[in-house]
């Protein structure tokens, strides 16, 4: 079975037609979530991820024969980034909150709160070179909620402030930055569409007026858009129907990697071309033509 559905030429300069999908573990998530927040770290060779639903975190490095628990529990960690001095932001579904891991091993809460009410289920997180923080947090069925709107959020550097971005969301899920950082890009897994905004370069936040329908990604294939990155050129990858959405910078699908629904993914590797990606129960990688954006940013 082909790995590769094509849909327009300039697909082949980014993924080979016959690259395949390698599956690296299977057996995670239960109801209560999937596999999920992919992330390479690049000093120790290995990748992170979650597994939501039971509350673990599981490394794998080249020539394991499977992913190992790295770290048991959680608090049902959900999507993981590293800030500008590497260390570990993640959005956890238990304590509602976003924290970061500091270097000596405790644990500082990013953010928790909006003018005093709990946030709803904070979901996947990114991080601007400058060090500011932005994440999404969609309500949750069956969970209540003191906020009454699912809100895109930025924290300030020195976690002085919190600012939502906007609020307009059905539920905001996967956000990432243009490589140049001047366009934030928020997909909307209930509406199934990516949303792109210019940023003030000035203040971290969005010029609203900008707001565009960047790719609207229906389909009859199981899976929607949830988990996202870029390439250094530009181009954006995000989960959706079928597999991993592979889009031109100027909104065209371009192809899809068909990993069937799939979760999250994120970019690793000693060169930054290996394309890791998480469904609701497996972890996996596809080897790319064209090389991601490093996290932390900068890092080569």
């Amino acid at each position: 079975m082909a790995s590769i559905e094509k849909l327009a030429p300039e697909l082949d300069r980014l993924v080979s037609p016959d690259a395949e999908i390698e599956q690296l573990g299977s057996g995670y998530g239960s109801d209560n979530g999937p596999g999920e927040g992919p992330l390479w770290w690049k000093e120790g060779g290995y990748l992170l991820f979650s597994d939501v639903g039971n509350s673990k975190r599981y490394k794998w490095a080249p020539g394991d024969a499977a992913p190992a628990v790295f770290r048991d529990p959680t608090d049902n960690a959900n999507g993981l980034t590293r800030d500008p001095q590497g260390r570990l932001l993640a959005c956890e579904h238990g304590t509602r909150r976003v924290t970061r891991l500091e270097s000596d091993g405790s644990t500082t809460t990013v953010a928790n709160r909006y003018h005093g009410r709990r946030l709803n289920r904070p979901n996947d997180v990114v991080v601007k070179s400058d060090g500011s923080i932005y994440f999404t947090d969609p309500a949750i069925l069956g969970v209540e909620s003191e906020l009454d709107f699912n809100g895109v959020y930025r924290v300030s550097a020195d976690l002085d402030t919190i600012h939502c971005l906007i609020r307009d969301f059905a539920l905001p899920n996967g956000l990432c930055f243009s490589p140049d950082e001047k366009t934030l890009y928020i997909n909307d897994s209930r509406r199934r569409h990516i949303r792109a905004f210019d940023l003030d370069p000035s203040t971290g936040l969005l010029f609203l007026h900008t707001e565009r329908v960047f790719c609207q990604m229906s389909g009859d294939a199981p899976g929607a858009p949830d988990g996202m990155k870029c390439d250094m050129e530009g181009n954006v990858y995000c989960t959706g129907p079928g597999g991993l959405w592979i889009i031109s910078p100027e909104g065209k699908h371009l192809g899809t990697i068909l990993t069937g629904a799939a979760t999250n993914l994120n970019w690793g590797g000693d060169d930054w071309k290996t394309l890791y990606y998480t469904t609701r129960a497996t972890m996996g990688r596809i080897q790319m033509n064209t090389t991601g954006v490093p996290v932390p940013r900068g890092q080569v």
